[in-house]
């Protein structure tokens, strides 16, 4: 398997040059850049596994290039582990609203960071390989366009299964309408938000199993996930 493509945004050079250094031990493909500008350019031309991003860099803040990362269909998907040295509650539930999928804050042990990174990578590995994919009792097939759950074939339409396949290779984030709107029906779409709604009562229907839990969840104000059960 090729080695994982991590983009690394941060504005110190000590600590960057630190982390290169760390990741590329591991096996990375290390870039690294410390202004956001240069970062949605490195991110548009060649979409990496995996983006570790700083709050506070040069150009673009690291916020803004997190919204703007997860509006762009082809880097959507793409986890973001956001550092920062902002402490405050509400801090890190901005940055996680915004698409972060973790948050770090500084100062942060090097291990602790490669430990996240490398559970993030297990995770979403499959689905990059072209591998099964399995979130609690259901198993997707990218390759044969197949799924199922107990050892039952299940029969989805197109949009359900490219609506399930988004949620499978994010077991537990919470994605908004909208977010699961470009993920799933592309930036360009003119599709109404309740649409989602409806998508999402079939995908319902569709893996539904007797004796077995719904595994999505819906988020009051926020949206939906999908959860192992």
């Amino acid at each position: 398997m090729s080695a994982a493509k991590l983009l690394l945004v941060e504005d110190d050079p000590a600590l960057a040059e630190l982390l290169e250094f760390r990741f590329e031990n591991e096996g990375y493909d290390v870039r690294t850049t410390s202004d956001g500008d240069e970062a949605l350019l490195l991110a548009e031309e060649d979409v990496p596994d995996l983006i570790i991003l700083d709050w506070m860099i040069e150009g673009t803040s690291g916020i803004e290039v997190c919204r703007r990362l997860r509006r762009d269909k082809k880097t959507a998907h793409v986890p973001i582990i956001m550092l920062t040295a902002r402490e405050n509650e509400d801090d890190r539930i901005r940055g996680l609203e915004t698409g972060a999928d973790d948050y770090l804050t500084k100062p942060f042990s090097p291990r602790e960071l490669l430990a996240r990174v490398a559970a993030v990578m297990r995770r979403i590995r499959p689905a990059l390989a072209g591998e099964s994919i399995e979130v609690g009792d259901i198993h997707l097939d990218p390759v044969a366009h197949k799924v199922g759950r107990r050892g039952r074939p299940l029969q989805l339409g197109p949009t359900e299964y490219r609506l399930l396949k988004f949620f499978m290779e994010s077991p537990g984030r919470v994605f908004s309408r909208g977010q699961l709107l470009d993920g799933v029906w592309g930036t360009g779409s003119d599709i109404e938000l309740r649409t989602v709604d409806v998508h999402i009562r079939r995908l319902r229907k569709a893996i539904e199993v007797d004796g077995a839990k719904d595994p999505i969840r819906t988020v009051r104000s926020a949206g939906y996930a999908m959860e192992a059960v």
